[in-house]
């Protein structure tokens, strides 16, 4: 196959496999982070525990990252690599939540932890869009095994959901 044409499917994969990377740190920070209940109270006395503000910074850096690769250079180069106009084609759940997503991440990123309470809750959905990012990931990985034909030896492991550790 001509190296120009294929390039688009060249480039999807090798980024697969970056946000199976990606999803993997998420995973672990998730896993740490939502091992304990987190509220506002929490969010309050992260001053007092440096680790635990590490941990936060980690996820929602992990959290940032995955969800910009997905949403910037995954499904673009998807898109390209199927030769596809634009539009989730049954690979997003759904197109407004991934917009919400985006702007929960700015939010989690930008205004850090001005409103306690605010934060908190910004941390559950931030909870629950992370099994969003990871069967986003999941659905073009099989996309990839299906519609394209990929060989699954040739591409990068399915991600797990999340299962915290902590149940509320």
């Amino acid at each position: 196959m001509n190296l120009a044409l294929n390039l688009p499917v060249v480039r999807f994969l090798d980024t697969l496999e970056i946000v199976t990377k990606e999803g993997k740190h998420l995973s672990y920070s998730w896993n740490g982070l939502f091992a304990q209940p987190i509220d506002v109270e929490w969010v309050k006395s992260l001053e007092l525990h440096p680790d635990r503000a590490e941990q936060l910074e980690a996820f929602v850096s992990r959290f940032g990252r995955m969800q910009d690769t997905t949403a910037y250079k995954l499904l673009p180069r998807w898109l390209l690599a199927l030769a596809a106009r634009p539009g989730s084609l049954g690979v997003l759940t759904s197109t407004e939540k991934w917009l919400e997503a985006r702007n929960l991440r700015n939010r989690l990123v930008h205004e850090y932890i001005t409103d306690p309470a605010k934060f908190a809750e910004d941390l559950a959905v931030a909870k629950e869009y992370c099994l969003m990012l990871v069967e986003t990931f999941n659905h073009l990985r099989q996309d990839a095994l299906t519609r394209m034909g990929h060989k699954k030896e040739n591409l990068p492991e399915e991600l797990p959901m999340m299962i915290p550790l902590f149940f509320e």
